[in-house]
């Protein structure tokens, strides 16, 4: 089931976070940007979605709701709850928040080293719209995608 991380949910966003990114911090040099970020803001202005099961947080989305578009700015599987469908399960929630919302697309950005999440987007229905460079990492490449919701 997925809600609207709480206050109180800040311990298990950041543990599920951390745990989800590790693998890609030796790949990349450095802890990725959403291991670093500050979710207490994210939280209040209620960015943050959680999958709870009997009282376990598994998987999380963060998702920023613009004028004319959904950004998801983080998915987070915990280890132990990978392999179970819940990162395609949180891509689908949300195109739904999107469609809930009338927003016409889902946007995404990406490190260009993390080759298997690109493969994911791309499977679900993501469109590559350009490559830049990462404003907070220099030599980071950034790869910013695009899916269209449809009515």
């Amino acid at each position: 089931m997925m809600r609207l991380a709480r206050p109180d949910d800040l311990a298990a966003v950041l543990s599920v976070t951390s745990a989800a990114y590790e693998p890609y911090r030796a790949l990349l040099g450095s802890p990725p940007l959403p291991m670093t970020e500050d979710y207490v803001p994210r939280i209040g202005r209620r960015e943050v979605w959680v999958c709870e099961d009997e009282a376990t947080i598994s998987a999380l989305a963060v998702i920023e709701r613009h004028a004319d578009h959904l950004m998801i700015f983080s998915l987070a599987v915990a280890p132990a709850f990978q392999g179970q469908g819940l990162g395609v399960g949180l891509l689908k929630f949300a195109d739904g928040k999107a469609a809930d919302w009338a927003l016409p697309e889902v946007r995404l950005y990406t490190n260009s080293r993390m080759e298997r999440n690109i493969a994911l987007y791309r499977a679900h229905g993501f469109q590559e719209t350009g490559r830049r460079p990462n404003p907070h990492r220099p030599g980071w490449l950034l790869v910013d995608m695009v899916k269209t919701i449809k009515d």
